[in-house]
């Protein structure tokens, strides 16, 4: 969706408001004192009334925008410049453009929606043919390490693990635009404590299919794979040929890294998650087009449980 359309469409409070009432009444309204699902509506108080207790719940309670006192197009504003373009936006640029006085409460919004970006994709998995492999993110330094030396290399403390997965498909006949002989087609990414087969093979276990096919290097990060999918192929690969051998994971990676860096100053570990979240968020649905929008509005009706993040 463009600027213009957007504005066409929510020229006002009063429209957002309407559009996501309507969103929330096909999601399901679920009273928080009885667990009901049947509501009258006031119009009056624009709240909905349980059949069977009366307890009211507001049109924000219980969703994405609970407890938030931004107005409803400002939350809709972030959504749709966060899902309309391939790049990212920083807290800082989305108070500018709404013209808020104040920073932090644009900033919980933006990582509430990022958390319910990979509160959604987590519910599917990944299948079929996929590469695995781990990067390494910069990230700030966390305080308790700041009195130590510096490490270099991948236990650096600026650097912060992240496991990759990139689900992709023969091409048929034909090479893709970048020469590859597979499509990449979905990709998740999370970041992880350690390179420890237990901690890798369990979160392949959680987000890959049984009847999967993985693709890794030789690291005995990977050796328990084969216990929690269909087949295993781990191969010696030379650093020089890793972008060769996994090369959408790589593309991804390198892609992820490129798009935070050009925006943010300094991430702090806690928070990378969320960044990834939205990357890979927008990444699955690179071809919904205007819909994307439409998704997320689906999303922000959820669950508000769904979209608890570290305030530390």
């Amino acid at each position: 969706m463009n600027l213009l359309n957007f504005s066409e469409s929510f020229p006002n409070e009063e429209s957002c408001k309407l559009i996501y009432k309507e969103y929330r009444d096909k999601h399901g309204v679920k009273c928080s004192h009885c667990g009901g699902k049947e509501h009258y509506w006031k119009k009056d108080k624009w709240q909905y009334e349980c059949k069977s207790c009366k307890t009211r719940t507001t049109l924000r309670s219980g969703t994405i925008m609970h407890g938030s006192k931004m107005s409803f197009r400002s939350w809709f504003i972030a959504i749709h410049l966060l899902t309309a373009t391939k790049k990212t936006f920083s807290a800082k640029e989305i108070q500018r453009q709404l013209g808020h006085k104040r920073y932090q409460p644009v900033w919980e919004m933006m990582h509430k929606i990022r958390i319910a970006m990979g509160k959604r994709d987590s519910k599917y998995q990944l299948s079929g043919q996929m590469e695995l492999d781990e990067g390494f993110f910069s990230t700030i330094r966390p305080d308790e390490e700041k009195d130590k030396p510096l490490k270099r290399g991948r236990g650096s403390q600026k650097k912060t693990k992240v496991l990759v997965l990139a689900e992709s498909v023969i091409v048929e006949g034909k090479l893709t635009k970048k020469g590859k002989p597979r499509k990449v087609r979905y990709i998740k990414m999370q970041v992880i404590e350690d390179l420890e087969a237990k901690t890798i093979t369990s979160f392949v276990e959680d987000t890959v299919s049984k009847e999967a096919t993985i693709d890794t290097d030789d690291s005995t990060s990977y050796v328990m794979l084969k216990t929690v999918v269909k087949k295993h192929n781990p191969r010696v690969i030379p650093k020089n040929k890793i972008g060769e051998a996994l090369p959408w994971v790589h593309l991804a990676i390198s892609n992820a890294k490129g798009l935070l860096l050009n925006m943010f100053h300094g991430i702090k570990p806690e928070y990378l998650q969320n960044y990834l979240n939205e990357f890979c968020y927008n990444f699955n649905r690179r071809y919904f087009g205007e819909a994307l929008f439409e998704r997320l509005l689906i999303v922000a009706v959820s669950d508000k449980n769904s979209f608890r993040y570290n305030e530390g």
